[in-house]
């Protein structure tokens, strides 16, 4: 059984702003960071399809503080998709990008491949908190 998660949020920025916080790997680390310590996952993400990519932080009992993507799609500023993956779960991680006007503009998340419900409500939980962070990057 493969599960999807589908968040969507909706931010005051230009589409060009928002796409750079999304491919951009020192933007990338300012909001996506360690859930428990607040610290900036190192990562080496560049859009390019194919391009292979890591964020790092420390590990934990639960978790080696690793994860391993490839770049699989890059439509800028519109769609990036890679894969997402961290022990034995490998994910596919698709953002979507739509000016609304006058300033606003939606951002949908499609997360799947998941293998059970606890990583999904995990998954849920941290690009709630990580979207968040963006927003603040955005401000």
């Amino acid at each position: 059984m493969s599960l999807s998660l589908t968040l969507d949020f909706e931010y005051t920025t230009s589409i060009e702003k928002l796409w750079s916080a999304l491919t951009d790997s020192g933007k990338l680390a300012k909001w996506i960071a360690n859930i428990h310590t607040g610290k900036p996952m190192e990562n080496n993400f560049e859009p390019v399809v194919g391009h292979r990519f890591h964020f790092r932080t420390e590990p934990s009992q639960y978790w080696d503080g690793l994860i391993e993507g490839e770049v699989l799609v890059v439509e800028a500023p519109n769609k990036v998709s890679y894969t997402w993956a961290s022990g034995d779960e490998k994910h596919t991680v698709t953002w979507t990008l739509q000016d609304l006007g006058d300033g606003k503009v939606s951002l949908h998340l499609e997360q799947t491949g998941f293998s059970n419900v606890h990583g999904l409500a995990g998954a849920k939980s941290g690009w709630t908190k990580w979207c968040g962070e963006l927003e603040k990057v955005l401000a």
